[in-house]
């Protein structure tokens, strides 16, 4: 790595060193090289194309999807003394006329655009008479029309290639498998490109996935409480969950806001500034709040309905803890979740293929929730990377969770879905099982039924355990032509003739309503302050979000809480000590050093 490289990283961004591969990336694209580069959610992606575009001579184009992501990479970038700016709707046109002027006079070191921007004849014949550093295509996964994010428009980012093939270009993901990165090169035409591909381990994030106990919100307020006061991310299944959990929510006395596509344009801007700007709110979203959700104190993301697939999961808790601090992600679901989610599918306007391809990454997801093992290995597994041993971070290391033989259970329950006919859900299914004589066993005759009560041995929660488990072994499927009715698979076959035996996960205990959650034990803990360094840190907090409020920027975008953590211990009596603390480039030293030592002196 050269010395102008490194001195760079210290000068600018504040760094003594890079991070696992960032060096070699650097080195590649700094020397005209082509990457593709899979790094997880706070590896340091970002530094990856930012510091050849400075060593580059020209502007760095960085091809970004989301206007919030680019907003909040630029202000970064200005705060580091980075001549850096985007182009997309929010600009008037004098504003964007300035901005085109910047890039071809060679004011700019970094410029975001859209793909849908870049694409256009115009924006393609203004780069021709700029001078271009490199090309960045962010979320290169959105390339893939089998991801979750599949964006057309970045098929056609080949014309880079064609049109300049002598600049590098970098394509950059957090989340992609296998078949995933093979398309991204191949749609790309990164053939050449070297690829690096760093571990998808988030080991400061704590996974927990839960059986969801009817709506899930109340278990929800009860994971909360373990988190109060802390900025974080609750997603939602669909626009009404996202309001009526919001609501929920805010009636328990939780800074909590909604945020959907159907909201008013504005609010929902309102809404997503107030969570980036502020510290403490919990913003309750579908995946619309999505790529570029850049603030990095997100203490916890919660799923209160199950996600679409694995690779979606991923993406979404990846935006916890990005500080590198000890976040949680928390999972609740239930068989209705599986049923939803089935018909959104296959009631899709997709192709059949697709349609099989994401009911497989649904099944999937459904493994891992029921899964018995380490939950990070399970995570990784379907990345392709072994996790060796079990993580000790996880619900399923820190508490293991017993198993039972449930083939008997499981044979009556396939037989009694068989014998009302495969037409009822598994609330009807388990009346029959247990004996219930509702109105509706009593309309259908049920009570007649051979398996009528040979099921009372075990109590509705246990019972609906193993339907749901019965489904993510997919030896009961719901049929969504008949509103989510249980049907058997050619799978069921074997354990109803008694050639296959199955274990269970016990069904952990019914929490006792209103229980407090513990903030203690919820996540792998953080570094503790001792208590000048806890005042001082308080201190600096309150004066960065004075001054974040002044500037209207997100207060982190002027230093990370694991910086001001830094400080604080450190408590550095001049400008030089100060210098020396990671996060803290020559820009920002010049522009808030003297304010940090004041507010330093007042603290002690």
């Amino acid at each position: 790595m050269s010395d102008s490289a490194l001195d760079l990283l210290r000068r600018v961004f504040g760094h003594n060193g890079f991070r696992g591969e960032q060096a070699q990336i650097v080195e590649r694209l700094t020397s005209g090289g082509d990457a593709l580069v899979l790094m997880p959610t706070g590896g340091g992606k970002s530094l990856c194309y930012q510091l050849p575009a400075l060593l580059r001579e020209g502007c760095g184009l960085v091809v970004s999807p989301l206007i919030a992501l680019m907003q909040d990479q630029v202000e970064g970038l200005r705060q580091l003394g980075v001549r850096a700016a985007y182009l997309n709707s929010t600009l008037d046109a004098a504003a964007a006329a300035e901005v085109e002027r910047q890039l071809l006079s060679g004011e700019l070191d970094l410029l975001y655009v859209a793909p849908e921007r870049l694409l256009t004849a115009r924006f393609l014949s203004l780069l021709e008479r700029a001078r271009i550093a490199l090309f960045a295509i962010d979320e290169a996964h959105c390339v893939s029309q089998w991801g979750h994010d599949f964006r057309p428009e970045y098929r056609q980012l080949t014309v880079l290639h064609e049109r300049w093939p002598d600049i590098p270009r970098i394509a950059l993901t957090a989340t992609a498998d296998a078949p995933t990165r093979r398309e991204i090169a191949e749609r790309l035409n990164l053939g050449d490109a070297h690829q690096f591909v760093s571990s998808f381990d988030r080991p400061n994030l704590r996974y927990r996935v839960v059986h969801k106990d009817g709506g899930g919100v109340r278990q929800l307020l009860d994971f909360l409480e373990g988190h109060r006061g802390e900025s974080g991310i609750v997603y939602a299944f669909s626009r009404r969950r996202v309001e009526s959990v919001a609501e929920q929510l805010q009636a328990a006395g939780i800074n909590a806001l909604p945020y959907h596509a159907g909201m008013e344009a504005s609010l929902r801007a309102g809404n997503q500034r107030r969570f980036l700007q502020q510290d403490g709110i919990v913003m309750v979203a579908t995946i619309a709040f999505g790529m570029g959700i850049d603030k990095p104190d997100v203490r916890f993301v919660a799923h209160v309905d199950l996600p679409k697939s694995i690779e979606g999961y991923y993406q979404e808790t990846g935006r916890a803890g990005r500080d590198g601090d000890a976040a949680e992600v928390w999972l609740s679901y239930g068989l209705g979740d599986v049923v939803n989610l089935r018909q959104l599918i296959q009631q899709g306007d997709a192709g059949e293929e697709r349609k099989r391809l994401e009911l497989g990454k649904l099944d999937a997801l459904l493994g891992y929730c029921e899964s018995t093992q380490c939950r990070r290995q399970g995570l990784l597994g379907w990345f392709g990377e072994a996790h060796g041993g079990a993580c000790g971070n996880c619900d399923n290391c820190l508490d293991p969770p017993q198993s039972w033989d449930g083939t008997q259970a499981a044979r009556k329950a396939l037989s009694c879905v068989y014998r009302t006919g495969q037409r009822f859900g598994a609330g009807h299914v388990i009346d029959v099982l247990r004996g219930m004589n509702t109105d509706k066993v009593q309309q259908w005759g049920h009570e007649r039924l051979s398996t009528w009560a040979i099921g009372n041995d075990l109590d509705e929660r246990q019972w609906r355990g193993v339907f749901r488990q019965l489904v993510a072994a997919g030896l009961l499927e719901a049929d969504v032509e008949h509103h989510g009715a249980l049907r058997l698979t050619a799978a069921s076959g074997p354990v109803l003739r008694g050639e296959r035996e199955l274990r269970f996960r016990h069904e952990a205990a019914k929490p006792a309503r209103g229980r407090k959650g513990r903030k203690s034990g919820t996540s792998a803990p953080m570094v503790e302050l001792d208590r000048d360094s806890q005042i001082r840190f308080d201190a600096l907090r309150e004066w960065r979000s004075a001054t974040a409020r002044e500037q209207n920027i997100p207060a982190y975008v002027i230093f990370h809480d694991s910086t001001l953590r830094a400080i604080a211990e450190a408590s550095p009596d001049d400008l030089d000590e100060l210098s020396r603390i990671p996060g803290i480039g020559a820009s920002k030293l010049d522009r808030y050093g003297e304010a940090v030592l004041q507010h330093l002196f007042d603290a002690a």
